[in-house]
């Protein structure tokens, strides 16, 4: 019989590609991880692993397998809910990954009624940007994760081992500095700043993708002059006049400007707005763990005080 245990050690290593990552994921010693592979070779009779000096690389049966253990590990994650779901009151953890903007505005504030509904619930936030919450999802490191939607793959066996439901969208505004030559106008259109400088998060980064696919819509690529995922920094460097930028409308919300206020300008983009999705994701078979509910619910309850 093949050990479930064993099946998570070939799905990371799928997943990450090297069994040294793998391991790493796991909290296991690359040596822990090649045995548990190699045991779990003799259980299937097949040969799982292909070995080419230092690396290996998963067979035609091993990628098979692979695609069995998502489905196998969705399975145990819905006996693990339906059990929990028999028991009689609320009491556990549940952690959550989001990026900072979804952890000031959504996770913090819904925490109090989490609190109130279900006083022996623990919750424990992590912050993580782009597809690290959802390696931190699929690792087991945490049970939701609060991203936002991105274009690329997110993963090898991303769909198969993680279900996403949406959470909020919420449009861009441009950022200018106090002396901007069109601080004046109600709306900016985007291509009235094709000769600025530009100030956006990293590459790899979802609100990047966002910004230079809007940019490139209006019939010009933006001229990068500053790179920082925090939009505090951000508007910072906008009041200190290197560029301009379009920043997610929660993350102007709040006093988050914080000492930049004074020195920028907020307008709404003319024409299409540009838009940030953001969802949230759990490991398929626990959408029904009443604690994730719990969890989810409260999420979607703060996220609809942002629509508007």
């Amino acid at each position: 019989m093949i050990d479930p245990r064993r099946l998570r050690v070939l799905r990371a290593l799928a997943e990450h590609g090297t069994v040294t990552a793998a391991a790493r994921a796991l909290y296991m010693s690359p040596s822990a991880a090649s045995q548990q592979l190699a045991a779990l070779e003799a259980e299937a009779g097949h040969a799982l692993l292909e070995r080419r000096g230092r690396t290996v690389r998963l067979t035609a049966t091993g990628a098979v397998l692979a695609g069995h253990a998502a489905r196998i590990a969705a399975q145990l994650e819905q006996a693990e809910a339906d059990l929990a779901a028999c028991s009689a009151g609320l009491a556990g953890e549940v952690t959550i990954a989001a990026f900072a903007t979804a952890i000031t505005e959504v996770v913090a504030p819904a925490l109090p009624a989490l609190r109130a509904r279900a006083p022996e619930v623990r919750v424990r936030v992590k912050d993580a940007e782009g597809p690290a919450s959802h390696r931190l999802l699929a690792d087991g490191e945490v049970d939701v994760a609060v991203a936002v939607e991105h274009p690329g793959p997110l993963g090898v066996g991303d769909e198969q081992v993680l279900l996403h439901e949406p959470l909020y969208a919420e449009p861009f505004d441009v950022v200018l500095p106090q002396g901007h030559r069109l601080r004046a106008d109600a709306r900016v259109d985007l291509g009235a700043l094709r000769d600025d400088p530009w100030i956006t998060p990293w590459p790899g980064n979802p609100v990047h993708d966002v910004m230079v696919r809007a940019c490139e819509e209006a019939g010009f690529r933006p001229r990068v002059a500053c790179l920082s995922d925090d939009f505090r920094a951000v508007c910072a460097l906008v009041a200190a006049g290197t560029g301009v930028s379009l920043v997610p409308r929660s993350a102007l919300r709040g006093g988050l400007l914080g000492s930049a206020s004074g020195g920028v300008v907020v307008r709404s983009v003319g024409g299409r707005r540009p838009t940030r999705r953001v969802f949230t994701a759990v490991r398929r078979g626990s959408q029904s763990h009443p604690l994730l509910r719990l969890a989810l619910d409260g999420l979607r309850a703060q996220a609809a005080s942002l629509a508007g």
